[in-house]
Protein backbone atom coordinates (compact mmCIF):
# COMPACT_ATOMS: atom_id res chain seq x y z
CA UNK A 1 0.00 0.00 0.00
CA UNK A 2 2.79 2.41 0.95
CA UNK A 3 4.65 1.53 -2.25
CA UNK A 4 1.53 2.39 -4.27
CA UNK A 5 1.25 5.77 -2.51
CA UNK A 6 4.93 6.54 -3.11
CA UNK A 7 4.59 5.67 -6.80
CA UNK A 8 1.39 7.71 -7.16
CA UNK A 9 2.98 10.72 -5.46
CA UNK A 10 6.05 10.40 -7.69
CA UNK A 11 3.92 10.20 -10.85
CA UNK A 12 1.79 13.23 -9.82
CA UNK A 13 4.90 15.25 -9.00
CA UNK A 14 6.47 14.27 -12.31
CA UNK A 15 3.33 15.25 -14.24
CA UNK A 16 3.16 18.58 -12.39
CA UNK A 17 6.80 19.23 -13.20
CA UNK A 18 6.18 18.46 -16.88
CA UNK A 19 3.22 20.88 -16.96
CA UNK A 20 5.29 23.61 -15.28
CA UNK A 21 8.17 23.08 -17.75
CA UNK A 22 5.73 23.14 -20.66
CA UNK A 23 4.22 26.43 -19.44
CA UNK A 24 7.67 27.92 -18.90
CA UNK A 25 8.94 27.16 -22.37
CA UNK A 26 5.76 26.98 -24.44
CA UNK A 27 3.51 29.61 -22.82
CA UNK A 28 3.77 31.94 -25.84
CA UNK A 29 2.62 29.14 -28.14
CA UNK A 30 -0.27 28.30 -25.77
CA UNK A 31 -1.39 31.93 -25.50
CA UNK A 32 -1.23 32.29 -29.27
CA UNK A 33 -3.46 29.24 -29.72
CA UNK A 34 -6.00 30.56 -27.20
CA UNK A 35 -6.09 33.99 -28.85
CA UNK A 36 -6.44 32.46 -32.30
CA UNK A 37 -9.34 30.29 -31.20
CA UNK A 38 -11.05 33.19 -29.36
CA UNK A 39 -10.54 35.43 -32.35
CA UNK A 40 -12.04 32.85 -34.69
CA UNK A 41 -15.13 32.47 -32.49
CA UNK A 42 -15.69 36.22 -32.14
CA UNK A 43 -15.04 36.99 -35.80
CA UNK A 44 -17.10 34.15 -37.29
CA UNK A 45 -20.04 33.39 -34.95
CA UNK A 46 -23.37 34.95 -35.92
CA UNK A 47 -24.26 38.12 -34.01
CA UNK A 48 -27.00 36.41 -31.99
CA UNK A 49 -24.48 33.81 -30.73
CA UNK A 50 -21.54 36.17 -30.42
CA UNK A 51 -20.15 37.57 -27.18
CA UNK A 52 -19.80 40.99 -28.82
CA UNK A 53 -23.59 41.24 -28.62
CA UNK A 54 -22.91 42.39 -25.04
CA UNK A 55 -21.29 45.59 -26.32
CA UNK A 56 -24.37 47.16 -27.95
CA UNK A 57 -26.47 45.64 -25.15
CA UNK A 58 -24.46 47.37 -22.43
CA UNK A 59 -24.32 50.58 -24.44
CA UNK A 60 -28.09 50.54 -24.78
CA UNK A 61 -28.86 49.53 -21.18
CA UNK A 62 -25.71 50.61 -19.39
CA UNK A 63 -23.63 48.12 -17.41
CA UNK A 64 -24.98 49.27 -14.05
CA UNK A 65 -28.61 49.21 -15.19
CA UNK A 66 -28.13 45.74 -16.68
CA UNK A 67 -26.59 44.34 -13.51
CA UNK A 68 -29.12 46.01 -11.20
CA UNK A 69 -32.01 44.68 -13.30
CA UNK A 70 -30.48 41.22 -12.96
CA UNK A 71 -30.52 41.63 -9.17
CA UNK A 72 -34.18 42.69 -9.33
CA UNK A 73 -34.96 39.61 -11.40
CA UNK A 74 -33.08 37.39 -8.94
CA UNK A 75 -34.60 38.59 -5.66
CA UNK A 76 -37.93 40.24 -6.44
CA UNK A 77 -37.12 42.69 -3.62
CA UNK A 78 -36.48 46.43 -3.59
CA UNK A 79 -32.77 47.04 -4.21
CA UNK A 80 -30.73 48.97 -1.66
CA UNK A 81 -27.73 50.43 -3.45
CA UNK A 82 -24.86 51.83 -1.34
CA UNK A 83 -22.65 54.88 -2.07
CA UNK A 84 -25.37 57.03 -3.66
CA UNK A 85 -26.38 57.79 -7.22
CA UNK A 86 -24.04 56.82 -10.02
CA UNK A 87 -26.49 56.14 -12.82
CA UNK A 88 -26.37 59.67 -14.21
CA UNK A 89 -24.06 62.67 -14.43
CA UNK A 90 -25.14 65.48 -12.13
CA UNK A 91 -24.20 69.13 -12.76
CA UNK A 92 -21.24 69.67 -10.50
CA UNK A 93 -18.56 72.06 -9.26
CA UNK A 94 -15.80 71.14 -11.70
CA UNK A 95 -16.64 73.85 -14.31
CA UNK A 96 -15.99 76.47 -11.59
CA UNK A 97 -12.48 77.73 -10.80
CA UNK A 98 -11.00 80.23 -8.35
CA UNK A 99 -9.60 83.60 -9.39
CA UNK A 100 -5.93 83.90 -8.35
CA UNK A 101 -4.22 87.01 -6.95
CA UNK A 102 -1.05 87.74 -8.93
CA UNK A 103 -0.49 91.42 -9.63
CA UNK A 104 -2.90 93.08 -7.23
CA UNK A 105 -3.87 91.99 -4.71
CA UNK A 106 -0.85 89.77 -4.16
CA UNK A 107 -0.72 86.18 -2.92
CA UNK A 108 -0.22 85.63 0.81
CA UNK A 109 3.17 84.39 1.95
CA UNK A 110 3.19 80.61 2.38
CA UNK A 111 4.43 80.94 5.97
CA UNK A 112 1.51 83.13 7.08
CA UNK A 113 -1.30 81.40 8.96
CA UNK A 114 -4.77 81.36 7.43
CA UNK A 115 -7.84 81.29 9.67
CA UNK A 116 -10.25 78.52 8.62
CA UNK A 117 -12.18 78.24 11.89
CA UNK A 118 -15.98 78.24 11.79
CA UNK A 119 -18.81 79.01 14.20
CA UNK A 120 -22.06 77.12 13.66
CA UNK A 121 -25.28 78.56 15.05
CA UNK A 122 -24.11 82.11 15.91
CA UNK A 123 -27.45 83.09 17.44
CA UNK A 124 -27.55 80.07 19.76
CA UNK A 125 -26.76 80.45 23.44
CA UNK A 126 -23.83 78.03 23.00
CA UNK A 127 -22.61 78.22 19.39
CA UNK A 128 -20.37 75.38 18.23
CA UNK A 129 -16.87 76.46 17.26
CA UNK A 130 -14.62 74.19 15.19
CA UNK A 131 -11.06 74.71 13.93
CA UNK A 132 -11.71 73.57 10.35
CA UNK A 133 -14.81 73.78 8.11
CA UNK A 134 -14.87 70.02 7.43
CA UNK A 135 -17.12 67.87 9.61
CA UNK A 136 -17.84 64.14 9.52
CA UNK A 137 -21.31 63.36 8.28
CA UNK A 138 -23.92 61.19 10.01
CA UNK A 139 -22.91 57.66 9.01
CA UNK A 140 -24.72 55.61 11.59
CA UNK A 141 -23.29 52.99 13.91
CA UNK A 142 -24.96 49.61 13.44
CA UNK A 143 -27.28 50.77 10.68
CA UNK A 144 -24.20 51.37 8.51
CA UNK A 145 -20.74 51.53 10.10
CA UNK A 146 -18.97 49.23 12.52
CA UNK A 147 -17.93 50.18 16.03
CA UNK A 148 -14.26 50.24 15.01
CA UNK A 149 -14.81 52.69 12.17
CA UNK A 150 -17.00 55.02 14.24
CA UNK A 151 -14.35 55.16 16.98
CA UNK A 152 -11.64 55.90 14.41
CA UNK A 153 -13.65 58.77 12.91
CA UNK A 154 -14.53 60.23 16.32
CA UNK A 155 -10.91 60.27 17.45
CA UNK A 156 -9.68 61.73 14.17
CA UNK A 157 -12.31 64.49 14.38
CA UNK A 158 -11.19 65.35 17.91
CA UNK A 159 -7.51 65.42 16.91
CA UNK A 160 -8.06 68.00 14.16
CA UNK A 161 -10.56 70.08 16.12
CA UNK A 162 -13.76 69.33 14.23
CA UNK A 163 -17.07 67.58 14.88
CA UNK A 164 -18.62 64.20 14.10
CA UNK A 165 -22.31 63.55 13.51
CA UNK A 166 -23.85 60.49 15.18
CA UNK A 167 -26.15 59.58 12.29
CA UNK A 168 -29.40 57.75 13.01
CA UNK A 169 -27.85 54.65 14.60
CA UNK A 170 -27.05 53.80 18.17
CA UNK A 171 -24.88 56.11 20.26
CA UNK A 172 -21.67 54.38 21.33
CA UNK A 173 -20.62 55.52 24.83
CA UNK A 174 -16.94 55.15 23.85
CA UNK A 175 -17.50 57.28 20.76
CA UNK A 176 -19.20 60.00 22.76
CA UNK A 177 -16.25 60.01 25.18
CA UNK A 178 -13.66 59.98 22.38
CA UNK A 179 -15.17 62.72 20.23
CA UNK A 180 -14.27 66.35 20.61
CA UNK A 181 -17.36 68.10 19.29
CA UNK A 182 -20.38 65.79 18.98
CA UNK A 183 -23.45 66.37 16.82
CA UNK A 184 -26.43 64.29 17.90
CA UNK A 185 -28.67 63.45 14.99
CA UNK A 186 -32.21 63.41 16.36
CA UNK A 187 -33.86 60.94 13.99
CA UNK A 188 -37.23 59.27 13.46
CA UNK A 189 -36.29 56.35 15.70
CA UNK A 190 -36.94 55.01 19.20
CA UNK A 191 -33.23 55.13 20.10
CA UNK A 192 -30.66 57.92 20.43
CA UNK A 193 -32.95 60.20 22.45
CA UNK A 194 -31.67 59.71 25.99
CA UNK A 195 -31.72 62.93 28.03
CA UNK A 196 -28.11 62.43 29.13
CA UNK A 197 -26.97 62.17 25.50
CA UNK A 198 -28.92 65.26 24.51
CA UNK A 199 -27.27 67.22 27.33
CA UNK A 200 -23.79 66.06 26.25
CA UNK A 201 -24.22 67.04 22.59
CA UNK A 202 -22.50 70.13 21.21
CA UNK A 203 -25.15 70.42 18.52
CA UNK A 204 -28.42 68.66 17.73
CA UNK A 205 -29.61 67.92 14.22
CA UNK A 206 -33.24 67.01 13.55
CA UNK A 207 -33.17 64.74 10.53
CA UNK A 208 -36.04 65.36 8.14
CA UNK A 209 -34.34 63.80 5.15
CA UNK A 210 -31.14 63.24 3.17
CA UNK A 211 -30.05 63.40 -0.46
CA UNK A 212 -30.11 59.68 -1.19
CA UNK A 213 -33.25 58.72 0.72
CA UNK A 214 -35.15 61.96 1.44
CA UNK A 215 -37.80 61.59 4.16
CA UNK A 216 -38.32 57.85 3.82
CA UNK A 217 -37.69 55.42 6.67
CA UNK A 218 -37.16 51.69 6.62
CA UNK A 219 -37.09 48.42 8.51
CA UNK A 220 -33.91 46.48 9.23
CA UNK A 221 -34.26 42.79 10.01
CA UNK A 222 -32.36 41.15 12.89
CA UNK A 223 -30.28 39.30 10.28
CA UNK A 224 -29.01 42.61 8.87
CA UNK A 225 -28.36 44.28 12.21
CA UNK A 226 -26.38 42.13 14.59
CA UNK A 227 -23.92 42.40 17.45
CA UNK A 228 -23.57 45.03 20.13
CA UNK A 229 -25.45 47.64 18.07
CA UNK A 230 -28.73 45.90 18.87
CA UNK A 231 -28.13 46.22 22.61
CA UNK A 232 -27.17 49.90 22.29
CA UNK A 233 -30.29 50.58 20.22
CA UNK A 234 -32.47 48.76 22.77
CA UNK A 235 -33.69 46.09 20.35
CA UNK A 236 -35.00 42.71 21.50
CA UNK A 237 -33.63 39.44 20.11
CA UNK A 238 -35.85 39.15 17.03
CA UNK A 239 -37.07 42.75 16.83
CA UNK A 240 -36.77 44.78 13.64
CA UNK A 241 -35.08 48.17 13.80
CA UNK A 242 -37.60 50.70 12.50
CA UNK A 243 -36.80 54.14 11.10
CA UNK A 244 -40.11 55.95 10.75
CA UNK A 245 -41.24 58.52 8.19
CA UNK A 246 -42.54 60.92 10.87
CA UNK A 247 -41.62 62.09 14.36
CA UNK A 248 -45.23 62.27 15.55
CA UNK A 249 -48.57 60.75 14.64
CA UNK A 250 -50.45 63.25 12.47
CA UNK A 251 -47.51 65.63 12.87
CA UNK A 252 -47.78 69.34 12.07
CA UNK A 253 -45.26 72.16 11.69
CA UNK A 254 -46.33 73.32 15.15
CA UNK A 255 -45.28 69.94 16.59
CA UNK A 256 -41.86 70.34 15.01
CA UNK A 257 -41.50 73.93 16.20
CA UNK A 258 -42.22 72.75 19.74
CA UNK A 259 -39.64 69.97 19.28
CA UNK A 260 -36.96 72.53 18.41
CA UNK A 261 -37.80 74.54 21.52
CA UNK A 262 -37.85 71.46 23.73
CA UNK A 263 -34.43 70.32 22.50
CA UNK A 264 -33.00 73.81 22.89
CA UNK A 265 -34.19 73.99 26.50
CA UNK A 266 -33.11 70.44 27.34
CA UNK A 267 -29.64 70.85 25.83
CA UNK A 268 -28.94 74.12 27.55
CA UNK A 269 -28.86 76.20 24.39
CA UNK A 270 -26.64 74.38 21.88
CA UNK A 271 -27.43 74.97 18.19
CA UNK A 272 -30.53 73.09 17.05
CA UNK A 273 -30.58 72.44 13.33
CA UNK A 274 -32.29 70.41 10.65
CA UNK A 275 -31.05 68.17 7.85
CA UNK A 276 -32.97 67.97 4.57
CA UNK A 277 -32.44 66.40 1.20
CA UNK A 278 -32.28 69.07 -1.51
CA UNK A 279 -35.53 68.92 -3.43
CA UNK A 280 -37.35 71.09 -5.93
CA UNK A 281 -39.15 72.95 -3.11
CA UNK A 282 -35.98 73.89 -1.23
CA UNK A 283 -37.12 77.49 -0.67
CA UNK A 284 -40.42 76.32 0.82
CA UNK A 285 -38.57 73.82 3.02
CA UNK A 286 -36.23 76.57 4.26
CA UNK A 287 -39.17 78.86 5.04
CA UNK A 288 -40.68 76.12 7.22
CA UNK A 289 -37.33 75.63 9.00
CA UNK A 290 -37.03 79.37 9.61
CA UNK A 291 -40.52 79.24 11.12
CA UNK A 292 -39.33 76.43 13.40
CA UNK A 293 -36.53 78.74 14.61
CA UNK A 294 -33.57 76.50 13.77
CA UNK A 295 -29.98 77.68 14.26
CA UNK A 296 -28.56 75.91 11.22
CA UNK A 297 -29.66 74.00 8.14
CA UNK A 298 -27.80 71.04 6.63
CA UNK A 299 -28.64 70.57 2.95
CA UNK A 300 -27.74 67.26 1.33
CA UNK A 301 -27.64 67.46 -2.47
CA UNK A 302 -28.78 64.82 -4.93
CA UNK A 303 -25.32 63.25 -5.07
CA UNK A 304 -25.52 62.38 -1.37
CA UNK A 305 -24.81 58.75 -0.51
CA UNK A 306 -25.95 56.33 2.15
CA UNK A 307 -25.42 52.72 3.22
CA UNK A 308 -28.29 51.57 1.05
CA UNK A 309 -31.22 53.16 -0.76
CA UNK A 310 -33.64 52.17 -3.53
CA UNK A 311 -32.05 53.40 -6.79
CA UNK A 312 -35.24 55.25 -7.75
CA UNK A 313 -34.82 57.55 -4.73
CA UNK A 314 -31.12 58.13 -5.37
CA UNK A 315 -31.37 58.63 -9.14
CA UNK A 316 -34.79 60.16 -9.75
CA UNK A 317 -35.34 62.53 -6.84
CA UNK A 318 -33.64 65.70 -5.72
CA UNK A 319 -31.52 68.43 -7.27
CA UNK A 320 -27.73 68.66 -7.65
CA UNK A 321 -25.64 69.91 -4.74
CA UNK A 322 -24.45 72.85 -6.84
CA UNK A 323 -28.00 74.04 -7.49
CA UNK A 324 -28.98 73.36 -3.88
CA UNK A 325 -26.29 75.53 -2.30
CA UNK A 326 -26.95 78.43 -4.69
CA UNK A 327 -30.69 78.33 -4.11
CA UNK A 328 -30.35 77.90 -0.33
CA UNK A 329 -27.93 80.82 0.00
CA UNK A 330 -30.04 83.07 -2.22
CA UNK A 331 -33.17 82.31 -0.23
CA UNK A 332 -31.53 82.82 3.17
CA UNK A 333 -30.22 86.17 1.93
CA UNK A 334 -33.67 87.07 0.61
CA UNK A 335 -35.16 86.31 4.03
CA UNK A 336 -32.29 88.24 5.69
CA UNK A 337 -31.32 85.12 7.66
CA UNK A 338 -27.92 84.33 6.14
CA UNK A 339 -26.00 85.79 9.11
CA UNK A 340 -28.32 84.17 11.66
CA UNK A 341 -28.75 80.64 10.32
CA UNK A 342 -25.63 78.65 9.43
CA UNK A 343 -25.61 76.52 6.29
CA UNK A 344 -23.89 73.14 6.04
CA UNK A 345 -23.69 71.44 2.65
CA UNK A 346 -23.03 67.83 1.63
CA UNK A 347 -23.50 65.47 -1.28
CA UNK A 348 -20.85 64.46 -3.80
CA UNK A 349 -18.12 66.68 -2.30
CA UNK A 350 -14.98 64.61 -2.71
CA UNK A 351 -11.84 66.78 -2.87
CA UNK A 352 -10.56 70.02 -1.25
CA UNK A 353 -11.51 72.05 -4.33
CA UNK A 354 -15.15 70.94 -3.95
CA UNK A 355 -15.13 71.77 -0.24
CA UNK A 356 -13.79 75.28 -0.76
CA UNK A 357 -16.06 76.05 -3.71
CA UNK A 358 -19.30 75.41 -1.80
CA UNK A 359 -17.98 77.62 1.00
CA UNK A 360 -17.23 80.34 -1.56
CA UNK A 361 -20.82 79.95 -2.77
CA UNK A 362 -22.09 80.68 0.74
CA UNK A 363 -21.93 77.52 2.86
CA UNK A 364 -20.41 77.85 6.33
CA UNK A 365 -19.12 74.28 6.54
CA UNK A 366 -19.12 70.93 4.75
CA UNK A 367 -20.15 67.43 5.78
CA UNK A 368 -17.86 64.64 4.50
CA UNK A 369 -19.30 61.17 3.91
CA UNK A 370 -18.01 58.81 1.21
CA UNK A 371 -14.67 60.58 0.89
CA UNK A 372 -13.78 60.28 4.60
CA UNK A 373 -15.06 56.69 4.61
CA UNK A 374 -12.52 55.70 1.98
CA UNK A 375 -9.84 57.74 3.77
CA UNK A 376 -10.40 56.07 7.17
CA UNK A 377 -10.17 52.63 5.59
CA UNK A 378 -7.30 53.58 3.20
CA UNK A 379 -5.02 50.54 2.70
CA UNK A 380 -7.21 48.42 4.97
CA UNK A 381 -9.65 48.03 2.06
CA UNK A 382 -7.24 45.52 0.53
CA UNK A 383 -8.28 43.04 3.24
CA UNK A 384 -11.60 42.61 1.42
CA UNK A 385 -10.19 42.45 -2.10
CA UNK A 386 -10.29 40.78 -4.58
CA UNK A 387 -13.42 38.74 -3.83
CA UNK A 388 -15.45 41.32 -1.86
CA UNK A 389 -15.96 45.10 -2.31
CA UNK A 390 -13.66 47.29 -0.16
CA UNK A 391 -16.58 48.55 1.96
CA UNK A 392 -16.82 45.09 3.57
CA UNK A 393 -14.11 46.36 5.93
CA UNK A 394 -16.27 49.28 7.22
CA UNK A 395 -19.90 48.12 7.36
CA UNK A 396 -21.27 46.78 10.66
CA UNK A 397 -22.27 43.62 8.81
CA UNK A 398 -19.10 43.56 6.72
CA UNK A 399 -17.28 40.23 6.44
CA UNK A 400 -13.95 41.82 7.37
CA UNK A 401 -15.04 44.39 9.97
CA UNK A 402 -13.18 42.61 12.79
CA UNK A 403 -9.92 43.03 10.89
CA UNK A 404 -10.26 46.82 10.89
CA UNK A 405 -7.54 48.46 13.03
CA UNK A 406 -8.81 51.51 14.92
CA UNK A 407 -5.43 53.20 15.43
CA UNK A 408 -4.60 52.91 11.75
CA UNK A 409 -8.02 54.34 10.85
CA UNK A 410 -7.48 57.30 13.19
CA UNK A 411 -4.15 58.13 11.54
CA UNK A 412 -5.35 57.96 7.95
CA UNK A 413 -8.58 59.90 8.58
CA UNK A 414 -6.66 62.55 10.51
CA UNK A 415 -4.04 62.85 7.77
CA UNK A 416 -6.76 63.22 5.13
CA UNK A 417 -8.49 66.01 7.07
CA UNK A 418 -5.17 67.75 7.72
CA UNK A 419 -4.02 67.44 4.12
CA UNK A 420 -7.36 68.72 2.77
CA UNK A 421 -7.32 71.68 5.14
CA UNK A 422 -3.76 72.62 4.14
CA UNK A 423 -4.74 72.49 0.46
CA UNK A 424 -7.66 74.79 1.17
CA UNK A 425 -5.35 77.19 3.02
CA UNK A 426 -2.98 77.19 0.06
CA UNK A 427 -5.86 78.06 -2.25
CA UNK A 428 -6.89 80.92 0.04
CA UNK A 429 -3.32 82.26 0.02
CA UNK A 430 -3.29 82.03 -3.78
CA UNK A 431 -6.39 84.28 -3.79
CA UNK A 432 -4.82 86.75 -1.35
CA UNK A 433 -7.01 85.68 1.59
CA UNK A 434 -5.94 85.43 5.23
CA UNK A 435 -9.28 84.08 6.42
CA UNK A 436 -12.06 81.82 5.20
CA UNK A 437 -14.46 84.66 6.04
CA UNK A 438 -12.95 86.76 3.21
CA UNK A 439 -13.97 84.17 0.61
CA UNK A 440 -17.09 84.75 -1.52
CA UNK A 441 -18.51 83.94 -4.93
CA UNK A 442 -16.69 87.04 -6.21
CA UNK A 443 -13.62 84.81 -6.16
CA UNK A 444 -15.12 82.37 -8.67
CA UNK A 445 -15.31 82.13 -12.46
CA UNK A 446 -16.75 79.43 -14.72
CA UNK A 447 -15.85 78.16 -18.18
CA UNK A 448 -19.47 77.07 -18.72
CA UNK A 449 -21.82 79.88 -19.67
CA UNK A 450 -24.94 78.29 -18.14
CA UNK A 451 -23.14 77.57 -14.85
CA UNK A 452 -21.87 81.16 -14.71
CA UNK A 453 -25.37 82.53 -15.37
CA UNK A 454 -27.00 80.27 -12.79
CA UNK A 455 -24.55 81.17 -10.02
CA UNK A 456 -24.06 84.82 -10.94
CA UNK A 457 -20.30 84.70 -11.51
CA UNK A 458 -18.21 85.72 -14.55
CA UNK A 459 -18.10 83.51 -17.63
CA UNK A 460 -14.38 83.06 -18.30
CA UNK A 461 -14.54 83.92 -22.02
CA UNK A 462 -16.45 87.14 -21.40
CA UNK A 463 -15.19 88.05 -17.93
CA UNK A 464 -13.05 90.84 -19.38
CA UNK A 465 -16.23 92.69 -20.40
CA UNK A 466 -17.24 93.03 -16.74
CA UNK A 467 -14.06 95.00 -16.04
CA UNK A 468 -14.85 97.66 -18.64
Amino acid sequence: MLTFLYVSTFIMTLLLLIVILFLLFRWRWLMKKIVQQMGKIILTDSYQENLIEMIPGFRHMGIQNSLENSLRAETGDVLHRPIGSSAKKWPHLDPITFIPAQTTPFPIDGEEEVDVSVTIGPKAKKPMKIKIPLMISGMAYGVALSEQVRLSLAKAARNVGTAINSGEGGILPEELDAAGKYILQFSKTEWGKEEETIKRADMIEIKFGQGALFGMGGKISPNNLTGRAREIMGLKENEQAVIFEHFFDNQTLEDLKNLVKELRDLSGGVPIGAKIGAGGKIEEDIDHLIEMDVDYIAVDGGQGATHGTPPILADDFGIPTLHAVVRAVNHLEKRKMKEKISLIVSGGLLVPGHFLKVIALGADAVYLGSTILFAVSHTQTTKALPFEPPTQIVWNEGKFKDQFKVDEGVKTAEKFLTSSTEEMKMALRAMGKRSLKELSKQDLVSHEWLTAQMIGIPYSFEAWKMKK
